[in-house]
Protein backbone atom coordinates (compact mmCIF):
# COMPACT_ATOMS: atom_id res chain seq x y z
CA UNK A 1 0.00 0.00 0.00
CA UNK A 2 1.42 3.41 -0.92
CA UNK A 3 2.10 6.10 1.64
CA UNK A 4 -0.55 8.27 0.02
CA UNK A 5 -3.16 5.55 0.44
CA UNK A 6 -2.03 4.89 4.02
CA UNK A 7 -2.40 8.55 4.90
CA UNK A 8 -5.90 8.77 3.46
CA UNK A 9 -7.09 5.56 5.09
CA UNK A 10 -5.73 6.46 8.51
CA UNK A 11 -7.21 9.93 8.59
CA UNK A 12 -9.95 8.93 11.06
CA UNK A 13 -8.85 5.54 12.33
CA UNK A 14 -6.75 6.37 15.39
CA UNK A 15 -8.65 3.76 17.41
CA UNK A 16 -7.40 1.03 15.07
CA UNK A 17 -4.07 1.13 16.88
CA UNK A 18 -5.45 -0.37 20.08
CA UNK A 19 -3.42 -3.51 20.72
CA UNK A 20 -0.23 -1.73 19.65
CA UNK A 21 2.30 0.29 21.60
CA UNK A 22 2.24 3.79 20.15
CA UNK A 23 4.32 6.93 20.19
CA UNK A 24 1.72 9.60 19.44
CA UNK A 25 3.33 12.95 18.80
CA UNK A 26 1.55 16.21 18.11
CA UNK A 27 3.39 18.90 16.19
CA UNK A 28 2.37 22.34 14.91
CA UNK A 29 3.02 22.31 11.15
CA UNK A 30 4.52 20.30 8.30
CA UNK A 31 7.70 21.63 6.68
CA UNK A 32 8.60 24.10 9.41
CA UNK A 33 12.09 24.07 10.89
CA UNK A 34 11.27 22.54 14.30
CA UNK A 35 8.67 20.09 13.04
CA UNK A 36 10.95 18.89 10.26
CA UNK A 37 13.80 18.36 12.73
CA UNK A 38 11.49 16.43 15.05
CA UNK A 39 10.23 14.20 12.21
CA UNK A 40 13.79 13.52 11.03
CA UNK A 41 14.82 12.61 14.59
CA UNK A 42 11.99 10.06 14.72
CA UNK A 43 13.00 8.80 11.26
CA UNK A 44 16.63 8.38 12.39
CA UNK A 45 15.47 6.18 15.30
CA UNK A 46 12.66 4.45 13.43
CA UNK A 47 14.28 1.03 13.05
CA UNK A 48 15.14 0.77 16.75
CA UNK A 49 11.63 1.86 17.72
CA UNK A 50 10.07 -0.56 15.21
CA UNK A 51 12.17 -3.42 16.64
CA UNK A 52 10.44 -2.78 19.98
CA UNK A 53 7.08 -3.30 18.21
CA UNK A 54 6.10 0.34 18.59
CA UNK A 55 4.24 2.41 16.02
CA UNK A 56 4.97 6.12 15.53
CA UNK A 57 2.02 8.36 14.70
CA UNK A 58 2.44 12.07 14.08
CA UNK A 59 -0.57 14.39 14.28
CA UNK A 60 -1.06 17.96 13.13
CA UNK A 61 -3.88 20.05 11.68
CA UNK A 62 -2.26 20.00 8.25
CA UNK A 63 -4.19 18.56 5.32
CA UNK A 64 -3.70 15.06 3.97
CA UNK A 65 -2.06 16.62 0.89
CA UNK A 66 0.42 18.49 3.10
CA UNK A 67 1.22 15.28 4.99
CA UNK A 68 1.76 13.35 1.77
CA UNK A 69 4.19 16.01 0.55
CA UNK A 70 5.99 16.08 3.93
CA UNK A 71 6.26 12.26 4.03
CA UNK A 72 7.59 12.11 0.48
CA UNK A 73 9.97 15.08 0.82
CA UNK A 74 11.74 13.60 3.86
CA UNK A 75 11.04 9.90 3.15
CA UNK A 76 9.33 9.48 6.52
CA UNK A 77 8.68 5.80 7.30
CA UNK A 78 5.85 6.42 9.77
CA UNK A 79 2.25 7.58 9.60
CA UNK A 80 1.07 11.17 9.82
CA UNK A 81 -2.56 11.76 10.73
CA UNK A 82 -4.50 14.81 9.60
CA UNK A 83 -6.67 16.47 12.25
CA UNK A 84 -7.85 19.46 10.23
CA UNK A 85 -10.84 20.06 12.50
CA UNK A 86 -8.69 19.78 15.63
CA UNK A 87 -10.90 17.23 17.38
CA UNK A 88 -8.03 14.87 18.28
CA UNK A 89 -5.88 17.83 19.37
CA UNK A 90 -8.65 18.97 21.70
CA UNK A 91 -9.27 15.44 22.99
CA UNK A 92 -5.60 15.10 23.96
CA UNK A 93 -5.46 18.63 25.39
CA UNK A 94 -2.74 19.92 23.06
CA UNK A 95 -4.77 22.69 21.38
CA UNK A 96 -3.77 25.63 23.56
CA UNK A 97 -3.30 29.34 23.77
CA UNK A 98 0.26 30.14 22.73
CA UNK A 99 2.28 33.31 22.71
CA UNK A 100 4.91 34.31 20.17
CA UNK A 101 6.48 37.71 19.69
CA UNK A 102 3.89 39.14 22.09
CA UNK A 103 0.96 37.82 20.06
CA UNK A 104 -1.46 35.28 21.51
CA UNK A 105 -3.00 32.64 19.29
CA UNK A 106 -4.38 29.10 19.43
CA UNK A 107 -2.09 26.33 18.27
CA UNK A 108 -0.77 22.84 18.90
CA UNK A 109 1.51 22.57 21.89
CA UNK A 110 4.24 20.14 20.84
CA UNK A 111 3.45 17.07 22.97
CA UNK A 112 4.26 13.35 22.84
CA UNK A 113 2.30 10.52 24.43
CA UNK A 114 3.46 6.95 25.00
CA UNK A 115 0.42 4.68 24.77
CA UNK A 116 0.40 1.01 25.74
CA UNK A 117 -1.40 -1.84 23.97
CA UNK A 118 -4.55 -1.31 26.05
CA UNK A 119 -4.79 2.30 24.90
CA UNK A 120 -3.61 3.74 28.21
CA UNK A 121 -1.40 6.81 28.20
CA UNK A 122 1.60 5.78 30.25
CA UNK A 123 3.75 8.86 29.72
CA UNK A 124 3.12 12.40 28.54
CA UNK A 125 5.88 14.72 27.38
CA UNK A 126 4.34 18.23 27.33
CA UNK A 127 5.96 21.34 25.84
CA UNK A 128 8.53 19.21 24.01
CA UNK A 129 11.95 20.68 23.33
CA UNK A 130 13.20 18.98 20.19
CA UNK A 131 16.91 18.52 20.98
CA UNK A 132 17.19 15.32 23.02
CA UNK A 133 13.46 14.52 22.91
CA UNK A 134 13.69 11.28 20.93
CA UNK A 135 16.52 10.14 23.21
CA UNK A 136 14.28 10.90 26.20
CA UNK A 137 11.54 8.77 24.65
CA UNK A 138 13.98 5.94 23.94
CA UNK A 139 14.79 5.81 27.67
CA UNK A 140 11.07 5.31 28.43
CA UNK A 141 10.43 2.52 25.93
CA UNK A 142 10.59 -0.26 28.48
CA UNK A 143 6.76 -0.42 28.37
CA UNK A 144 6.89 -2.22 25.03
Amino acid sequence: MSKICQTKLLLVLLSNFKGKNVILYFYPKDNTKGCTLEAINFKDNYEEIKEKDIIILGVSKDSVKSHVNFINKYNLPFILLSDEEGKVCELYGVWKMKKRYGREYMGIERTTFLIDKKGNIIKKFPKVKIPGHVEEIMEQLSFA
